[in-house]
């Protein structure tokens, strides 16, 4: 019943502010296949209530890397996925391929 905006504020938006102050995050989308687990993280563009946790989350890191005075900021990001205890690197430059 929620959408992917009221799960971003009341699940999300914690811990990446947590991360604006320089701890490290993690966000894990567990479920059976079908779930809705690619949708709640990736979302769509329209209607903008629908945005996914990920591209919400790079906006309030890159609103907050704007703001901040005097800082320098390393970032780094992660998006695996673990299916029949294979690993796969979903950022990389082949999705397909297993990790070790």
């Amino acid at each position: 019943e929620h959408n992917t905006e009221q799960i971003y504020n009341e699940i999300a938006y914690p811990l990446v502010e947590g991360v604006t102050e320089g701890y490290n995050g993690t966000i894990f989308a567990y479920g059976q296949t079908g779930s809705g687990k690619s949708f709640t993280m990736q979302g769509i563009v329209d209607p903008s209530t629908q945005k996914g946790i990920i591209p919400r989350a790079f906006e309030h890191i890159f609103e907050s890397v704007q703001c901040a005075e005097n800082a320098k900021f390393l970032l780094r990001a992660s998006y695996l996925e673990i299916y029949n205890e294979d690993i796969r690197d979903l950022l990389g430059a082949d999705t397909k391929q297993k990790l070790e």
